[in-house]
């Protein structure tokens, strides 16, 4: 049967199931089952860990696991029991039914998990069907639309311009198959390590039962225990690797549009931030810089001396990110040297008869660079030079799922898929763009970061559309082309919050949406809350109104310089998130069932967000609201703009005015803080203010030079018990001081000669 682009095939074939398990053998990592010609092989790579492979015909075939950073060799050997028919490690128990072949999961109070219910296979597709426990929702998906949890859903992966999407939508931009299934006391994950199209139903065709079901030959899903998310996506993160720590600059406010069509529009622009003292380090250059789209090149009309602008506004404290999209002008007659390269180093994608893949993009007729082959990353990171030569510190990746259609951009052509047959990738690594459709985006990202390492001496910037399992280790993310609906701002809540739990954290959302005409209220409540996205960017489209800060009028102006310069406040705070997230693969903006996740009220709690653990918003997103629930969770809170104290475990109701979104802080916070500045590092900090609330808490200040790429840096600990501060530097600071505020009850300041010191702050009360 034909397959349906993106979808798995429909098909009246039954599937055969695993059979009884004649044997077990036990290998120095866990066990081999042989089930009649079936093998199934568990392999134990940490206490918390199990990597799961199913090969029906018994042979586990060689192929390059292109999201896993860390092979299963890598891993340090765990000591583990096996007695009969269970496996023991010190976090699980693995129970092997042998009548048929099933795989039962408990920790170690015995409470259930991921227990299967069958697995299976059949022409071309396998599958596992699993158990849902009383009270488990399902949380992560990488990039998806909707709500938060996603149980009794359908989920397909594979990549997809999702261009006009809503919250019914299936796959997007991002395909990544892992997930997080959480309940009071217990928390798993699933890491489907297929690049095939694959699927997971979540309860919808059967109640009680979820299925993961993929194109491939073999099943293979790694299994992760935990106590908490925050223990899943550090084991996840373990296997897929984590962000780099980014330049900080990159964590400033981002200003885009498609297109901001010449020069001297970019330089007005530029000119209007800084004169309206309007924080900015970041201008992106959209499709229009370039000479009819041609990748790697300047429009001499437009931007007859890039180099000479760039510096001009590196000058004013701006950094510039260009557009690069995958598709390639074929222009065999023209002298544009990217294509004849190409074509002579044999970099573009061909079919299986040898001719070029083609398809239609913004520079019409073009072909499509080959990611998957190491030598052709390295092509194109080198061809990335025309651009840093001139300036440019960071590349956005754009259309790379990849979009392309069958005839040119403005006529009525339709989107089509690479042929399926097109083989991808070395021989021995790669296979057809079947298998490697959702590694397209993800290896030109990989590309772009590999190249800019190469070319420049310091960190760069990658933002991506699109990618698979594992894209932090190369770029940023951001949420596609969405609109300028409250709708679309209410729902990159819960897209950015999963694409944390998938492991992604340096993710935004175009703030004032992309397509469509926001009005200024939209825009100061989006603004609001995009001060929380780890990415800051407000895009448009070409054919919407002007969504600069200032053209909604002086109130919502006003509003927008607020919300950015508390953004640059709250750098030092943020910038140590980044870090922890470098280390431990921890979401930087986080649901709140993410630090409480035996608190069920959590769960489906959407449309409140924690930027790390100590800071909430509880932003606004339908209009002429003034006021709105807020849910505490357990322990005592602080209003953050007026102090005002209240304890957890309780809703209350949020006077939200549209200068103000509701923020609180909980008890027991260290927050450091730096004063405005118009751009990340305009001058020195002179004064390092940090807010404590009173309780128990502990915080580590990272800080480095925010550019090297092997960086000198220091840490501050703070530690606070109730109105009792102790702070250990790693290093003295010069020509910089310290104001310590415990909040509602007075502040000290102190040198930071690299000494430790306690400070004791007694209350009024």
């Amino acid at each position: 049967m034909p397959q349906v682009f993106g979808k798995l095939p429909t098909t009246r074939q039954p599937w055969i199931s695993l059979g009884n398990v004649d044997h077990i053998e036990k290998h120095d990592r866990g066990v081999i089952l042989t089930c009649g010609t079936a093998k199934l092989k568990l392999t134990i790579l940490a206490a918390n860990l199990v990597r799961v492979q199913l090969a029906p015909q018994g042979e586990f075939l060689p192929r390059r696991s292109w999201a896993v950073n860390r092979p299963d060799e890598e891993w340090e050997q765990v000591p583990f029991e096996l007695e009969e028919n269970e496996i023991r490690t010190s976090q699980i128990r693995v129970v092997i039914q042998r009548s048929p072949c099933r795989i039962q999961w408990f920790d170690q109070s015995g409470q259930p998990f991921a227990h299967d219910t069958d697995m299976g296979w059949r022409m071309g597709q396998i599958a596992c069907w699993k158990r849902i426990e009383t009270e488990e929702h399902f949380y992560g998906f990488g990039e998806r639309a909707g709500l938060l949890d996603k149980r009794s859903e359908v989920k397909t992966n594979w990549t997809k311009d999702a261009l006009d999407y809503d919250a019914i939508d299936d796959e997007m931009y991002q395909a990544i198959p892992f997930f997080i299934t959480l309940r009071p006391q217990l928390t798993y994950g699933i890491f489907l390590n297929i690049t095939h199209l694959s699927q997971f139903d979540l309860g919808a065709s059967e109640p009680g039962i979820w299925r993961m079901q993929a194109q491939s030959q073999e099943l293979d899903y790694y299994v992760i225990h935990g106590d908490a998310p925050a223990q899943i996506l550090e084991t996840y993160t373990a296997l897929t690797g984590r962000m780099p720590l980014p330049p900080k600059w990159a964590l400033g406010y981002h200003q885009c549009r498609w297109s901001y069509e010449t020069a001297e529009v970019v330089q007005q622009i530029a000119h209007e931030f800084r004169s309206r003292k309007i924080p900015c380090d970041v201008i992106h250059f959209d499709i229009d810089y370039m000479n009819g789209y041609r990748v790697f090149t300047w429009s001499p009309k437009r931007f007859p001396d890039p180099a000479k602008l760039i510096q001009q506004l590196k000058q004013e404290g701006f950094k510039t990110v260009t557009i690069v999209d995958p598709g390639v002008k074929y222009e065999p007659d023209g002298d544009y040297l990217p294509y004849h390269e190409g074509l002579a180093k044999d970099c573009f994608v061909r079919n299986a008869d040898g001719s070029l893949v083609y398809g239609y993009v913004w520079p019409d007729k073009a072909v499509f660079p080959d990611f998957l082959r190491a030598e052709v990353r390295q092509w194109w990171g080198e061809w990335q030079r025309t651009l840093t030569e001139v300036g440019v510190e960071g590349i956005w990746n754009d259309m790379n799922e990849p979009a392309l259609t069958d005839r040119p951009f403005g006529d009525e052509g339709v989107h089509i898929p690479f042929p399926m047959d097109a083989p991808q990738g070395n021989p021995g690594e790669g296979g057809t763009h079947a298998e490697t459709h959702n590694l397209y985006g993800y290896n030109m990202a990989r590309a772009s970061a590999e190249g800019l390492r190469q070319l420049r001496d310091q960190r760069s910037f990658v933002l991506t559309r699109s990618g698979f399992a594992g894209i932090q280790r190369w770029s940023a993310v951001w949420t596609g082309d969405n609109q300028s609906l409250w709708e679309h701002l209410e729902m990159s809540l819960p897209m950015l919050m999963n694409l944390g739990l998938s492991g992604v954290s340096f993710v935004g959302s175009d703030i004032g949406g992309f397509a469509g005409n926001a009005t200024g209220e939209l825009f100061a409540r989006w603004m609001q809350i995009g001060m929380f996205y780890p990415l800051m960017r407000g895009h448009s489209s070409l054919t919407t109104a002007q969504h600069e800060p200032w053209v909604f009028g002086e109130r919502v102006e006003a509003i927008c310089r607020e919300y950015i310069e508390l953004r640059y406040q709250l750098l030092p705070y943020l910038y140590t998130l980044f870090w922890q997230s470098s280390q431990t693969g921890a979401p930087i903006l986080r649901p709140l069932l993410y630090e409480y996740p035996n608190d069920s009220k959590t769960y489906h709690l959407h449309d409140q967000l924690l930027l790390g653990s100590y800071l909430m918003a509880a932003p606004v997103y339908r209009p002429g609201v003034e006021c709105r629930a807020v849910y505490l969770p357990e322990g005592t809170w602080f209003d953050w703009w007026t102090g005002e104290k209240y304890e957890g475990n309780q809703h209350i109701l949020a006077h939200a005015p549209l200068e103000r979104m509701p923020m609180y802080v909980k008890a027991g916070a260290i927050i450091p803080m730096q004063p405005v500045m118009q751009y990340v590092d305009e001058h020195p900090i002179a004064q390092l203010k940090v807010r404590i609330y009173p309780g128990v808490g502990e915080f580590t200040l990272y800080e480095d030079d925010g550019r090297s790429l092997n960086p000198d840096y220091r840490t501050t600990t703070f530690q606070v018990n109730d109105t009792i501060v102790k702070i250990q530097p790693s290093h003295a600071v010069r020509d910089r001081t310290m104001l310590v505020k415990m909040v509602g009850v007075g502040e000290q300041s102190v040198s930071e000669d690299g000494s430790a010191k306690q400070l004791n702050f007694h209350s009024h009360t």
